[in-house]
């Protein structure tokens, strides 16, 4: 890895985490992207927990960064853009609360960031923005199946156009100040 070497952690939940850790992996100075879920009353719980609706947890990405290549600021940019906002519980096909908009902070720093992003965001859209912003729990990766599965599986199911992605990450994000 080029840069620091120390990274710092960020966690978002913006519909099936299939799509989310595919887009961040594209997110140069993203160090890993793990699939998981945050949020919710069970410890450990499974896939099968999960789509239960009875934990309450969500399917998120936590992600490792490198600060100096990628800032938090910059990883926000990109959660906003993979996903609508102003949808309650559900995107794309996905319908639940594992599928909520969420972003779970680690400090008062990204807290204070998250806040101030989303009320910029919210300039942008006629709908409010439904986006919870709470402070990180506890987080359990999902189990191997569910990790890269866009990269294991491309053809698979994703509410993500992730080619868009690649356009945001080169005409928006480098060009955008952090």
């Amino acid at each position: 890895m080029k840069g620091s070497t120390m990274t710092e952690q960020a966690t978002f939940g913006a519909g099936c985490f299939w799509g989310v850790e595919a887009a961040f992996r594209k997110v140069p100075g993203v160090v890993r992207a793990t699939a998981g879920f945050m949020g919710g009353s069970l410890p450990n719980p499974t896939y099968e927990d999960v789509v239960s609706h009875h934990t309450h947890h969500a399917e998120v990405v936590k992600i490792e960064f490198d600060p100096i290549r990628v800032s938090y600021n910059q990883l926000l940019k990109v959660f906003w853009f993979i996903h609508d906002p102003t949808q309650l519980n559900r995107q794309g096909n996905d319908v639940g609360d594992q599928y909520r908009s969420v972003i779970f902070t680690s400090s008062d720093n990204q807290r204070v960031a998250a806040e101030s992003s989303k009320q910029i965001e919210s300039a942008k859209h006629t709908n409010p923005i439904v986006t919870v912003i709470e402070p990180a729990t506890d987080f359990y990766p999902a189990d191997d199946y569910h990790q890269q599965y866009l990269t294991k599986n491309p053809g698979g199911y994703c509410h993500i156009n992730l080619s868009r992605v690649d356009t945001f990450l080169v005409s928006e994000y480098f060009n955008t100040p952090s």
